[in-house]
């Protein structure tokens, strides 16, 4: 038996061996085969898995004018159970019945499934997150810093135009001249050629934001002068580098600097650019846009309101010392501003327009002391008030003044050699 049994295995061993070899190598071939599939199917679904936590959620915003929150959580196809749960989980940390048109909010839904509200108003942030089908609110605050800035510059065209070139905002221009409004009318007395400095602390976010920007000094030099007047801000008000507070009676224009300009002046024999005939200009005319604000020169109670011939709306304010100021051409009123009512000075008397008879968008200012009427251009230093700064605290003015006054003047440097370089640059 033995003997056949090999006597087999030697007549057919080529054949079974090429059959055995094949089935191993098919074997082999078919084990890579499947370890091949399979770690490709496990690093298919790593990369989908990682695709997939690394996708962008999806963020619509709005602003509440555009349109309302509970209409977003809406067409975004939320269930009305679940847009309730939102707006009331967003009510726990904001009052939505007070937001305004211009407040701003972001909505991710994917897929029917909310995931956040973020409402941006002013410098807080609240929001809503779906965090396991749980939802949470919160609010974060937007951290404020504090830096000190300064600008100097020579005047070229218009202090309003320098200053914008030179980097300040609006909102400083104006606080700029505000600090100088009993000495210097910026709508008549710049030249090109006069001199500024501004120090101001800047509140700001971490994105560069600017919140707000308060003046601290100043200083105004006008090129016929050999010394600038200085505002050093001091416990609510502005002195200057004697410590002198002078206010007078007028603020010297009825209109705040803008870079705004006089149109007509005060003249007895003028020709009407409407009427064309002579006809005395017992004013003063700013052209000004639309809508610029218009403010009483003084404190006073205001005698008429309303509509009077070529003047158009206008309002007229009896002053102390027999004076009345007059504002004509005006497209509206202030608030408050009825017959018989107080008024301060500086207080908005209306708004500059173009009604009666005008050529075009501007206040027409005038000023009588009792029924004699006043070129308002030549009256800069009538009535004075002056208030020093209290003697218990002249020591602390002083101190402040000489920390503003060397800021002041590093900012002139740096200018004046910012101007050299440039100058020297175009020479070669």
């Amino acid at each position: 038996m033995k003997e056949k049994f090999l006597a087999f295995l030697q007549r057919h061993y080529l054949r079974y061996h090429d059959v055995i070899f094949y089935l191993l190598v098919l074997a082999i071939i078919v084990g890579s085969t499947w370890m091949a599939l399979r770690v490709t199917k496990e690093r298919h679904a790593q990369e989908q898995s990682l695709l997939e936590s690394q996708r962008e959620i999806p963020v619509v915003e709005y602003t509440i004018k555009d349109k309302p929150i509970y209409n977003a959580l809406t067409e975004a196809g939320l269930s009305r159970q679940d847009v309730v749960r939102i707006v009331s989980k967003l009510s726990s940390v904001v009052n939505t019945r007070r937001l305004q048109n211009h407040d701003e909010y972001s909505l991710s839904v994917e897929n029917g499934h909310f995931i956040l509200l973020l409402l941006k108003q002013g410098f807080k942030h609240y929001y809503v997150a779906n965090v396991d089908d749980y939802l949470i609110a919160g609010v974060s605050e937007v951290e404020i810093k504090t830096r000190v800035k300064t600008a100097a510059g020579t005047i070229h065209n218009s202090l309003f135009q320098t200053m914008v070139e030179d980097g300040l905002q609006v909102p400083l221009i104006l606080d700029f001249t505000d600090a100088f409004s009993w000495t210097v009318d910026f709508n008549t007395d710049t030249r090109n050629g006069d001199e500024y400095t501004a120090l101001w602390e800047e509140n700001f976010t971490p994105s560069g934001e600017i919140v707000s920007q308060d003046l601290l000094a100043a200083s105004y030099k006008h090129v016929y002068e050999s010394k600038p007047t200085y505002a050093f801000y001091f416990e609510d008000d502005f002195y200057d580098e004697t410590g002198k507070i002078s206010k007078k009676m007028f603020l010297k224009s009825p209109i705040s600097f803008r870079g705004y300009r006089i149109s007509s002046r005060f003249n007895p024999s003028r020709i009407h650019p409407i009427l064309k005939i002579r006809r005395p200009h017992l004013g003063i005319d700013y052209a000004a846009p639309t809508g610029t604000p218009v403010q009483a020169v003084a404190d006073g109670t205001i005698r008429f309101v309303g509509r009077k011939g070529g003047f158009g709306n206008f309002v007229e304010i009896r002053h102390a010392n027999n004076f009345t100021t007059m504002y004509g051409h005006l497209k509206s009123y202030g608030k408050n501003v009825k017959v018989g009512a107080k008024i301060k000075q500086g207080a908005t008397v209306g708004y500059v327009g173009s009604t009666g008879l005008a050529t075009g968008p501007h206040l027409d200012f005038r000023i009588k002391e009792r029924e004699k009427f006043l070129d308002f251009l030549k009256m800069k230093n009538r009535n004075s008030a002056v208030r020093d700064v209290p003697a218990e605290k002249r020591a602390e003015f002083n101190e402040l003044k000489e920390l503003y006054l060397k800021e002041l003047n590093g900012a002139k440097q740096a200018d004046q050699q910012k101007a050299a370089a440039e100058d020297n640059h175009e020479a070669h």
